[in-house]
């Protein structure tokens, strides 16, 4: 049954990756005749696909389904449908507390709404969570883009066998699960025939497992190079890698690629080695100053971006001066801190020494502070300098345009907000006049 002028409404929470799987969805549901609203207000279903990573982004899944739900008790939606990681999290308690859901569907059933949405509207009410995730995108999949469109990610692989002890993505995701390289290639020259895409961003739950079964050399490097030799006029940008697999072939890969961006995601978490070990990072301290080395003289201008948690179990003072001492001595050109987050089904959940909240606060705010200074210190370096710059928007207000260079990702890193002549979704070169703290400004030359 198709459906000619029904309008479907989805609200994508969390990270590239769930809004991948979103602009799926997306592009079935429009194959059978739904027309996409941006608006939840008189639609006939309205989907959120929700995080359920930590304690914030489960507050805030909540805070949306609870909303549409009083949208549909009021008559402004029709059918309600939830799905993604908090779905998969918590199927049976979502579904008894929130009696408006029509449909509850797990990370790896999205692809299932469509077939099942007439069911849903003869009033069945559906609960499909696949107990262990295993879908994977082919890439074949008509995809409705959420994101600028000189902008686009490719999924490379899903699922994640790391057992960090913090972290319930193998939960949610289900094991760590490979494209082939031929899938991807394909994926991407369709891309690259389908517009003007400037950005092509490569993304999974740990990119650097991409290929492999288990630890050691993997398909990435080869990759990037067949990614690299198709977007030739594009860039391509690697998220989301794990130092115990950062290979001096990789590194090699990106340094001799032009336009692979010279933008490293390498996730640390912590430097601590009995932390490391809690965590159960499969790193020390010595192996991530290693690769860090590794990359910064492989890769000339490299722009390395970092995570750190702070408050896990048992972090002493002492061990979090180490961590904010290897932030002052690395001086990474972008960082973000997370505060630990005590989740059900982790190892690290049934920890001794939980730290206070007020302590973790203190400390991620001490984390903030310092990045902030050596943020506006890196971003000296860049005064009179002609950057390359991809132009995301203009804004109507100012004038200006607004976007990003090589070493800035989309949503988590900083903007050029410059004046001049330039088009959305080209490349522009902009001469840099001043700083902030994680923003530069300019002007077009």
């Amino acid at each position: 049954m198709t459906h000619p002028m029904k309008k479907i409404f989805l609200l994508s929470l969390g990270c590239p990756r769930n809004m991948l799987d979103s602009e799926v969805l997306l592009g079935l549901l429009e194959e059978k005749g739904f027309a996409v609203s941006e608006e939840a207000e008189g639609c006939d279903v309205a989907i959120v696909n929700t995080c359920g990573f930590i304690q914030d982004a489960k507050e805030e899944s909540i805070n949306a389904i609870l909303q549409l739900a009083q949208m549909k008790k009021e008559g402004r939606v029709g059918k309600l449908l939830v799905a993604g990681c908090l779905s998969q999290r918590y199927p049976a308690q979502i579904m008894e507390e929130i009696s408006e859901i029509d449909g509850l569907f797990g990370t790896s059933d999205l692809a299932d709404i469509p077939g099942l949405i007439d069911e849903i509207y003869m009033g069945e009410r559906i609960r499909k969570v696949s107990e262990a995730p295993r879908y994977l995108y082919s890439g074949t999949e008509r995809r409705k883009l959420l994101t600028p469109s000189h902008s686009v990610y490719v999924k490379i692989q899903d699922g994640c066998s790391n057992m960090c002890s913090y972290c319930v993505i193998p939960a949610l995701k289900g094991p760590h699960r490979s494209r082939t390289v031929s899938s991807v290639m394909e994926e991407v020259r369709h891309i690259k025939a389908g517009g003007k895409v400037r950005e092509l961003i490569l993304i999974g739950q740990d990119t650097t497992a991409f290929g492999s079964t288990g630890p050691g050399s993997t398909g990435l490097p080869e990759l990037i190079r067949g990614v690299s030799g198709i977007m030739e006029d594009a860039w391509v940008r690697l998220l989301y890698t794990h130092p115990a697999r950062f290979t001096d072939d990789l590194i090699k890969a990106i340094a001799e690629s032009p336009n692979v961006c010279k933008y490293v995601d390498l996730p640390v978490q912590h430097i601590n080695d009995r932390i490391l070990s809690a965590m159960s990072r499969r790193v020390t301290r010595k192996d991530i100053e290693g690769v860090i080395s590794r990359v910064r003289s492989g890769i000339p201008g490299a722009a390395i971006r970092t995570s750190v948690i702070v408050g896990f179990p048992g972090e002493t003072d002492d061990e979090f001066r180490e961590l904010m001492d290897f932030i002052d001595d690395t001086r990474f050109e972008k960082l973000g801190a997370f505060i630990y987050s005590r989740e059900e089904g982790t190892r690290a959940y049934g920890l001794k020494g939980q730290v206070p909240e007020k302590v973790k606060k203190e400390r991620l705010k001490e984390v903030m502070l310092r990045q902030q200074r050596v943020s506006s210190e890196n971003n000296l370096k860049y005064i009179g300098k002609i950057l390359k710059v991809l132009v995301d928007e203009k804004d109507a207000e100012s004038g200006q345009f607004i976007g990003r260079t090589e070493s800035d990702a989309p949503e988590v890193d900083g903007c050029v907000f410059f004046k001049g002549e330039a088009l959305q979704g080209e490349f522009a070169r902009v001469r840099i006049n001043g700083t902030m703290e994680y923003d530069l400004t300019g002007e077009t030359v």
